[in-house]
């Protein structure tokens, strides 16, 4: 059974990177919102594992929430910067969430945030190439840098705490998910245009190992 779920979610991989490849070179909302519900559908997929296996759902309901919002949010921002970066900030609140339900949430959770975000807010606040336009948008991006921080930092604790396959795997999902929000960054207020295609690049790797890590969650061999 766990064989055939591994090799579904290979497959889905491949199908997530060839439209993701798709986008990069045609554009599309087409392309975009196929991949992202590709994602979105591996989550589901491996709920059903967890289910057949009567594993403790309250890691991977909370993970499925914020998969589909993460959905919503990379359609939507092609048409509306402010309204997509909103959802992908309630999937990244959903996303810490998640993780505190592998680890009850600690002091070391906060340091790691912080840490982060003073990294991120120096980055929006002093790099003189980047041009917000104005102080709506400044504030939306420092907002919104606030919240990833929070969600990075949490994955990182994590898998300092303990460092099982699971923890990994949302951690680098988590690095990557944030590095593909500062690549977007730099190509929208940067002016950088070679960072979108660094973003996408991460972006739905990211998306499909945080869907990959439900697969790993209800595992018997997987250890809480």
């Amino acid at each position: 059974m766990k064989k055939t779920f591994i090799t579904t979610n290979a497959i889905m991989l491949a199908l997530i990177l060839i439209f993701d490849v798709c986008y990069m070179i045609k554009g599309g909302l087409f392309f975009k919102s196929i991949a992202s519900m590709l994602f979105v559908g591996t989550g589901f997929i491996n709920l059903k594992y967890c289910m057949n296996n009567k594993t403790n759902l309250r890691f991977p309901i909370w993970m499925m929430v914020a998969l589909i919002w993460a959905m919503i949010g990379d359609i939507l921002i092609v048409t509306n910067f402010i309204l997509g970066a909103a959802a992908f900030a309630v999937g990244h609140i959903f996303y810490f969430v998640a993780y505190c339900m592998l680890d009850k949430i600690n002091r070391r959770d906060f340091l790691c945030g912080i840490s982060i975000m003073a990294i991120a807010l120096s980055i929006i606040l002093f790099i003189p190439f980047l041009d917000f336009e104005s102080q709506l948008m400044l504030g939306v991006c420092c907002t919104y840098a606030v919240i990833i921080s929070f969600m990075v930092g949490k994955a990182i604790s994590n898998v300092w705490q303990e460092k099982n396959l699971l923890n990994k795997v949302i951690v680098v999902g988590s690095i990557l998910f944030f590095i593909s929000d500062f690549m977007l960054m730099l190509d929208v207020f940067g002016n950088i245009s070679t960072a979108s295609y660094l973003c996408l690049a991460t972006y739905y790797p990211a998306q499909f190992l945080l869907a990959f890590s439900l697969l790993i969650s209800g595992s018997k061999k997987f250890v809480w």
